[in-house]
């Protein structure tokens, strides 16, 4: 397998953590796995590049790297108003035109939107930069209430640790999930948040130990096969239909059937890759029921069919 050419595209003053988004996403390769990207950094110009913590990155590659790359990374952009170099902008688009995956974390999609390469798309970035994004840029559709946008071609992420989540997404799009999901564990992260999530959640204070939603959603993630209901995790959890959404609401933002909705989805991605159990046994094993069940759903959140699915990341390929 040829491997795929990452790379991230820095300016001064760089974010460090944007940048790690990216290079430990990229750079992670499970035990008993050949590595399947090959990740570097290019700047403007070769050499030091300041950041915003005081201290320099040297930097070996300028903007030639990106004629060869598979994925162009922005890994932010600051400060958020500074203009984007002709050469750098230039770079970008041809680097689009040509057939690379541009994506953007934080507020790289200010670099993104002034190459002109977010015009009529959605797009987001860092909640506190969404009202400046889509003022200036009112061809823009500025999303501010979700972790990241993804066209295929073209993507975007909020802030922090929804980079992280967007990078883990795309290594999903092209290895599948378990893969994907192997990575998140040796960073010791969730294995998916859907980019559909709320960037943050409500929350006033910490919940206390015994309003927290990790015991419960550690049961249910082992029981994923059994008829699990909302009202089912509701009474597991002690509590009414509308404090367990509450609860959800507040901590992970998303309601408890959209969380299991997903996990059931994710499992059953996990299933298709790994095994060659039939359609119909995937869906019972996930609590999906049946395999149309299964198909309609899979179709609507994936834009494919579990069979496709399979075809493409499972374990005979």
């Amino acid at each position: 397998m040829s491997l795929h050419r990452v790379v991230a595209l820095i300016s001064p003053p760089q974010s460090p953590f944007e940048l790690a988004c990216a290079s430990e996403v990229f750079g992670t390769v499970p035990p008993d796995a050949e590595p399947r990207y090959d990740f570097s950094v290019c700047a403007e110009r070769p050499g030091p590049v300041p950041t915003t913590v005081g201290y320099a990155i040297h930097v070996d590659a300028g903007l030639e790297a990106l004629q060869d790359a598979d994925t162009v990374v922005v890994a932010a952009w600051n400060p958020v108003g500074a203009p984007v170099p002709p050469g750098v902008a230039d770079a970008l688009r041809a680097a689009h035109r040509r057939g690379a995956r541009v994506a953007a974390i934080c507020t790289g999609a200010f670099a993104l939107a002034r190459a002109g390469l977010l015009d009529g798309r959605r797009a987001t970035t860092h909640w506190r930069r969404t009202d400046r994004l889509a003022s200036e840029f009112p061809e823009v559709q500025v999303d501010p209430d979700v972790l990241y946008v993804d066209h295929g071609d073209v993507a975007t992420s909020a802030g922090t640790g929804a980079g992280i989540d967007l990078c883990l997404h795309l290594v999903r799009s092209d290895h599948g999930a378990a893969y994907a999901d192997q990575i998140a564990r040796i960073m010791v992260l969730p294995p998916h948040r859907e980019g559909s999530q709320r960037q943050f959640a409500v929350r006033p204070a910490p919940p206390r130990p015994d309003t927290s939603l990790a015991p419960l959603l550690e049961w249910a993630e082992g029981r994923m096969d059994a008829r699990l209901t909302v009202e089912r995790l509701a009474e597991r959890a002690g509590v009414s239909g509308r404090t367990l959404a509450r609860r959800f609401t507040e901590q992970l933002g998303t309601s408890p059937g959209q969380w299991l909705l997903t996990r059931r989805l994710d499992a059953a991605r996990v299933l298709l890759e790994e095994t060659d159990l039939p359609v119909e046994a995937v869906a019972a094993r996930v609590g999906l029921a049946s395999a149309v069940n299964l198909r309609r759903r899979f179709r609507a959140r994936f834009g494919t069919t579990p069979g496709a699915y399979r075809r493409a990341f499972g374990r005979a390929r």
